[in-house]
């Protein structure tokens, strides 16, 4: 794991943080048993396949 060799700054360390942005997850429309659901893309299969049950 990369460790830094010196203290960042409180400036740089705050200013890098900023930059991560969480983004809503894209949803798809899905058949299950009759029903339409919208799901996240990347729980499709797992939705399908009756690992995950959608909730109404």
């Amino acid at each position: 794991m990369a460790v830094p060799k010196r203290k960042m700054s409180r400036s740089n360390t705050r200013h890098r943080r900023a930059q991560w942005k969480a983004s809503t997850p894209d949803l798809v429309p899905v058949v299950i048993e009759g029903r339409a659901y919208t799901v996240p893309r990347r729980l499709v299969r797992a939705y399908q396949r009756g690992l995950l049950a959608p909730e109404d």
